[in-house]
């Protein structure tokens, strides 16, 4: 039987069962802020061919798949004049990858967002791309645009790892954001190094972990070839479409709904807190690409 896709009401009723829906139910209710009814625009793309047989990633199709999510996200015929629209020639330009060994952002990735950098006119010497020595790599120190670029996974003390904690390393003590399961993460995007300047955020859903206990967890067995990449200019729209995925690969493969422990709530409180995105799936605009078998949402 096919399984069936994860919907805004699955969402919500997943949550209601733990402390991810009491974050919501409070920050709306005690965190009040004007209702908006503008979207975050998020696009999904997949490619089947994304992984070569061993699962590495398949570098012409990465950029491809880049390529198209990209000019869908401005709308736009040419993926230079989509990268137009968030980099100047006379930008400083820092990629903030993830090195995590298990499953990092990888060189394809990397390879792919440079090339697009430079087509613009920024010089090489202009770009940087980092992830633990960020605080100390000048390109980053004078960044004037950031590119985050990360997969997504569980994660031990945040529920999810996502865009939103990507930029955990911009702090001298990440340990200091960990309470209450990562809850004010958002706080760190009001820093002066990174306010205003991500200007693009990368959620790989190419090989995602699903599943884990413990830190720094990791097993063959809770990873699948989604070969997919969600993007978006809106770091909560893109981690929030991409819990719901792990959340439906989780009901998937555990036949049961199996909330993210520890919760995932960061990602609401950036949005009902911290007002640094949306998180609500009814304001959010999902435009899918590309291969749509098991897609999940």
């Amino acid at each position: 039987m096919a399984e069936k896709l994860i919907t805004r009401r699955d969402f919500l009723r997943v949550a209601a069962v733990t402390p991810f829906v009491g974050a919501m139910t409070t920050s709306l209710k005690g965190e009040a802020r004007p209702v908006s009814s503008s979207k975050a625009r998020v696009v999904l793309v997949r490619d089947k061919e994304a992984l070569d047989s061993a699962g590495r990633h398949t570098p012409h199709v990465i950029q491809k798949m880049l390529d198209d999510a990209v000019m869908a996200l401005f709308d736009v015929k040419s993926p230079v004049d989509a990268w137009r629209r968030i980099v100047q020639p006379t930008d400083t330009v820092g990629i903030k990858s993830n090195v995590w060994h298990y499953i990092p952002t990888g060189e394809a990735v990397e390879k792919a967002l440079k090339r697009r950098i430079l087509d613009v006119g920024v010089p090489e010497e202009k770009i940087g791309i980092d992830d633990r020595g960020v605080l100390r790599n000048p390109i980053f120190k004078n960044a004037t645009v950031l590119i985050n670029a990360r997969p997504a996974r569980t994660h031990h003390w945040s529920g999810m790892g996502g865009c939103i904690k990507n930029v955990i390393m911009f702090v001298p003590n990440p340990a200091a954001y960990h309470g209450d399961s990562c809850a004010d993460l958002a706080k760190i995007w009001s820093l002066p190094l990174i306010k205003d300047k991500v200007k693009l955020n990368i959620l790989l859903l190419l090989t995602p972990l699903f599943h884990g206990i413990g830190p720094h967890h990791y097993s063959e067995q809770y990873v699948w070839p989604y070969s997919g990449i969600l993007l978006s200019q809106d770091p909560v729209a893109v981690d929030a479409t991409g819990m719901r995925i792990l959340q439906a690969k989780r009901r998937q493969h555990f036949r049961e709904e199996r909330p993210l422990q520890p919760s995932a709530h960061h990602i609401v409180l950036a949005d009902t807190r911290h007002h640094l995105g949306v998180s609500d799936p009814n304001r959010i605009d999902l435009i899918k690409l590309g291969w749509q078998e098991d897609i999940l949402i």
